[in-house]
């Protein structure tokens, strides 16, 4: 049977029943908010107190690169109520972009990467040049914060240590978040995931720290992520890309596929994101060519003590129908899903609360709203 014929026999199975309440939504941030055209690509963390810190790109544009700003809302009562909307980090006409957060649990603090866009360029634009220095290049910037979100440290160029000095133009964290691996050998690194481009020849990798932050590397690039188009061009199937810690301490990737059969791209990292191995399709689910989130979810009190949950659209061809699927093979497998939001439904970051729920911001409505769920996992 063709492929996307059997996806579309998944797809037709019923969803799994809940036994407990429907997930609660409150609006976070809206189009025109704060002055902007544009509020889009969230970004989630939880502190070490609990707090929910979303944070998104606030746009002057409704497009990619619009001289963008980062901006933060703070929650104290698990995402029930936020607070004002704050700008982190901007860069005068230089647009940033992709916000993607990881909480420190040694330490507490937070940090967030992203890039910034030279003014007037996109990532399409051929006046972008590769290298680490120079006014035409795409740089890679990190903020943190130690009081809980309330203040944020001056943006630091790490452009040297995360981006590949040949070929590379443009470069993007995630977007979403990153992971502080908790078990085996590298217990304590941070990884951030990572595609680089050209445009169209994108390839995903991992950005890593061992010393709390205080210095970052880069590890190779996942092999076999081109397919051949029908025109016979070479093309990237994989882009926009977010990671998850498996049960003993490896790293699977699940990435927005680009090109091939409309479906999540994944590979398996065991030496904590120096390499990886080759990527292939996650026939299991499906993707309309939309960023997605993974999150690994341990709760000692429940009988599912430990899973992976993953949020995306159940499309193939349509950014529609926000799904929650959830796997307890690692990743291998995924036949257990539950619709979260029907409509139109974009990208999404998945979170854990300090209460054991689960969080997932994502945007609604056409990009009119980002709206943040809590669920159980029931």
């Amino acid at each position: 049977m063709h492929l996307i014929q059997t996806l579309t026999l998944l797809l037709a199975f019923p969803l799994i029943a809940s036994t407990v309440g429907e997930p609660g939504f409150t609006t976070v941030f809206t189009a025109s908010e704060g002055g902007f055209k544009s509020i889009r690509i969230p970004s989630v963390a939880v502190t070490n107190k609990g707090t929910v810190l979303a944070f998104a790109e606030g746009r002057a544009a409704n497009s990619d690169q619009a001289e963008n700003k980062i901006i933060l809302k703070r929650s104290e009562d698990d995402g029930r109520n936020w607070g004002r909307l704050t700008v982190i980090a901007s860069d005068g006409a230089r647009s940033l972009n992709n916000p993607c957060a990881v909480v420190d649990r040694d330490t507490g603090v937070i940090f967030l990467m992203f890039q910034s866009y030279p003014p007037g360029l996109n990532e399409t634009s051929k006046k972008l040049t590769p290298g680490v220095t120079g006014e035409n290049i795409v740089r890679n910037y990190i903020i943190s914060s130690k009081d809980d979100g309330v203040t944020w440290t001056k943006p630091v160029d790490i452009t040297r240590e995360t981006k590949r000095p040949a070929i590379v133009t443009t470069d993007a964290v995630g977007p979403g978040i990153g992971v502080q691996i908790s078990k085996g050998r590298y217990a304590g690194r941070l990884v951030f995931p990572f595609n680089e481009g050209p445009f169209d020849e994108w390839r995903i990798y991992a950005v890593y720290s061992d010393d709390h932050g205080k210095t970052w590397k880069m590890g190779d690039t996942a092999p076999g992520g081109f397919v051949t188009n029908r025109s016979g061009k070479k093309i990237s199937n994989v882009n926009e890309a977010q990671l998850v810690e498996l049960r003993d301490g490896s790293l699977r990737f699940i990435v927005r596929r680009w090109a091939g059969d409309p479906v999540r791209q994944t590979c398996v990292s065991h030496d904590g994101g120096m390499t990886w191995s080759d990527v292939e399709d996650l026939k299991d689910i499906p993707d309309p060519c939309c960023m997605g989130s993974v999150l690994r979810y341990v709760s000692p009190g429940s009988p599912h003590k430990e899973c992976l949950l993953y949020a995306g659209p159940r499309s193939y061809t349509k950014r529609v129908n926000g799904a929650i699927y959830r796997s307890n093979d690692d990743g291998a497998s995924w036949k257990i899903h539950r619709q979260l939001y029907a409509g139109e439904y974009e990208y999404s970051v998945l979170t854990e609360l300090r209460n054991g729920e689960i969080g997932c911001l994502f945007e609604a409505d056409g990009y009119n709203r980002i709206v943040f769920a809590r669920f159980s996992l029931g």
